[in-house]
């Protein structure tokens, strides 16, 4: 092996190690040649190497730098945890990810736990074997206490980097996380309705993932705020399982109840999702209630679910694929060991048919 390839294994080496301790920069060329008693020339050509594999890049005027890539191909898998990788919102967003990720050379591995705890602690066990340079996760039942976060704690010893997406247990509230700004889309969401004139607003919310109650407390601050009524029997709570339930047998029992047991005296319901909008939208036909004619709906997400229903549904957005790509730079800075922050990305109002004036 020639001088210059034993010197790009020893660097490969230490800039792994600096990764961990959040250094990118390399030093000059003057002190690897000094540290490593070589000739600049053959530190110009390791470097070169390097550059080659992808582990570092140069910068006009300030020397050069580690990308955070791994020489080994194993360790650019980036594995996610995610709910569900084929309903709803999950194909769009694990795209952008992938996409993104793949630009700085890394690959995502997708590994869906069905939003249950005990899955999720399979997967966990099954990746501290080797565990990787990085994972994200979207938590399983993230308004519950975990019952893993021993088994995230082992993987950050073990070197993992973590980056929680959409939520973050209670118990890890020190890791970074990108999430939408739920409060203040649940706080618009009703501020909307209450410009169009409705005073006695209802609310359907997933109690199960903390999405869930953010966008409660959001919607009720305002109200709270604006002086308007709120009431507790105006607001209709489902679980994971109802969910579940719904996407496999089409079960409807918890929108049927919510209809015939929160509604009384309401013209709008601000719903949790677009998908909980949409299903919730047919069970108001079948009590021969219309959108908006008779009651408003607005809700999340702004899939092609809030577009197939009959009258289309107001919905809450986010510039397109800046999710993913939220998601994606912020791995790979903390992969390069760069300092990175929690976000929370806000929303943006989408106005279509579903959200008429308050009923005179």
């Amino acid at each position: 092996m020639s001088k210059y390839e034993t010197l790009s294994e020893q660097l490969t080496e230490q800039i792994l190690k600096n990764l961990q301790r959040g250094i990118t920069a390399l030093p000059t060329e003057a002190q690897i040649a000094a540290q490593y008693r070589v000739s600049r020339q053959t530190v110009r050509a390791a470097l070169s190497l390097l550059r080659e594999k992808g582990l570092i890049e140069s910068r006009q005027g300030s020397g050069s730098y580690a990308t955070g890539l791994s020489p080994s191909s194993s360790g650019n898998v980036i594995p996610i945890l995610i709910a569900n990788s084929q309903e709803y919102i999950y194909p769009h967003l694990l795209a952008d990810i992938r996409s993104a990720l793949a630009e700085k050379n890394y690959q995502l591995q997708i590994r869906p736990t069905d939003n249950d705890p005990f899955t999720e602690r399979q997967i966990l066990l099954s990746l501290l074997d080797a565990p990787p340079r990085g994972l994200i996760v979207e938590g399983s039942k993230s308004a519950l206490p975990t019952p893993n976060a021993d088994l995230y704690e082992k993987l950050k010893a073990g070197g993992t980097r973590l980056l929680f997406l959409h939520n973050k247990y209670d118990a890890l509230a020190e890791e970074v996380c990108v999430k939408d700004d739920n409060y203040y889309g649940g706080y618009l969401l009703a501020d909307h309705l209450a410009g169009l004139g409705h005073t006695s607003i209802a609310g359907l919310f997933k109690a199960d993932d903390k999405q869930g109650p953010e966008r409660y407390l959001g919607a009720v601050s305002c109200l709270r705020d604006l002086g308007l009524k709120f009431q507790s029997s105006h607001v209709g709570w489902f679980l994971s399982s109802d969910v579940e339930a719904l996407e496999k047998k089409q079960d409807t029992r918890f929108l049927a109840a919510f209809v015939k047991e929160c509604l009384s005296g309401c013209s709008a319901v601000i719903c949790y999702n677009d998908e909980i909008a949409y299903w919730l939208m047919k069970e108001l036909s079948y009590a021969h209630m219309q959108v908006p004619r008779d009651i408003s709906i607005v809700c999340f997400d702004n899939s092609y679910l809030s577009e197939l229903s009959k009258v289309r549904i107001t919905t809450m957005t986010h510039k397109p694929h800046e999710m993913g790509r939220c998601v994606a730079d912020t791995m790979v800075c903390l992969l390069q060991g760069i300092s990175a922050v929690s976000q929370e990305l806000p929303w943006e109002l989408v106005r279509k048919e579903s959200d008429g004036p308050a009923r005179s």
